[in-house]
């Protein structure tokens, strides 16, 4: 009779396995210190971009302020029960800010859910942030988007464009808002939203009205004017707020990928530590059976 012999099937030693898993965490470990550093960075370029923007906001504000005033002094108002309405969205084309341009997409669509059954309103889109998350619901109601904002500090002549594409609109609009973020500290921003006044509004004035000296010419100058004292000063709050954002998201990103390394480099050293016991163990175990 043959004996049988008994195959015993030995398995990989796990000191492969664990290499492997060695190699992933470093891997890993790698990739969230290159992000660590790319989100340093990004923040100390946005400090820098912030504490310009800062600078340049207080001048700007006396423009659409003025404006504001004068609307409000002169009694000037819009019929919100009409049906044509225009939906100004301030937003710009880059990201990694957190919150920034969504709060302002959330005002217009909680803004339009509210509306009367038989409202028209059509959209102006001022960056593509706000272009991506309105096109797939409201695509048919878009007149007018504008791109290439957010990269360079927004100046009066931007504003002056943005204004001569609304007043140069097909859509003859009863009321309109501007909707975008104003600035209020460094953590901290407020989404607004500011009346638009067409020609038709100012003339129907209650003050203005009272001196005949004013034409339509003078009412036509300063209703554009205006327009673009009042987009100036919105371009002007909601890059000051963006920046803002922009470097306390990155702030707290680099935060959060210093406590993933400190973690990753834990796990790494008793990973290690454990392939290193294994083999020592395979080694004596080794030795006594010889």
């Amino acid at each position: 009779m043959f004996a049988k012999t008994a195959v015993v099937f030995v398995p990989q030693c796990t000191q492969v396995r664990g290499m492997a898993t060695l190699k992933d965490i470093r891997m890993r470990l790698k990739s969230v210190t290159n992000i660590q550093k790319i989100t340093k960075s990004m923040k100390m370029v946005s400090a820098a971009k912030y504490a310009k923007a800062e600078r340049e906001l207080g001048p700007a504000r006396s423009y659409g302020q003025g404006a504001q005033t004068f609307f409000e002094q002169a009694e000037i108002k819009q019929d919100s029960e009409k049906p044509n309405h225009l939906a100004v969205a301030m937003t710009s084309d880059r990201g990694l800010c957190g919150g920034v341009h969504s709060s302002v997409v959330k005002m217009i669509k909680h803004t339009l859910a509210e509306k009367k059954p038989g409202t028209q309103t059509k959209m102006i889109i001022i960056g593509d942030k706000a272009k991506a998350m309105l096109q797939k619901i409201y695509g048919g109601d878009i007149l007018l988007s504008f791109n290439e904002i957010g990269k360079k500090p927004p100046v009066f002549a931007d504003a002056a464009k943005i204004a001569t594409e609304i007043l140069d609109l097909d859509y003859n609009y009863d009321y309109a808002n501007l909707y975008f973020n104003t600035f209020k500290s460094v953590v901290a921003y407020r989404t607004t939203e500011a009346p638009i006044f067409s020609l038709a509004n100012m003339t129907q004035g209650t003050k203005l009205n009272l001196y005949d000296s004013l034409d339509d010419q003078v009412l036509r100058s300063y209703n554009e004017f205006a327009l673009v004292s009042t987009v100036y000063f919105a371009l002007k709050e909601a890059a000051c707020s963006e920046q803002s954002s922009r470097m306390t998201a990155m702030d707290s990103a680099s935060k959060n990928a210093g406590e993933m390394i400190d973690k990753l480099t834990l796990t790494f050293n008793r990973t290690r530590q454990a392939v290193i016991t294994k083999e020592l163990i395979e080694i004596i175990s080794g030795a006594a059976a010889l």
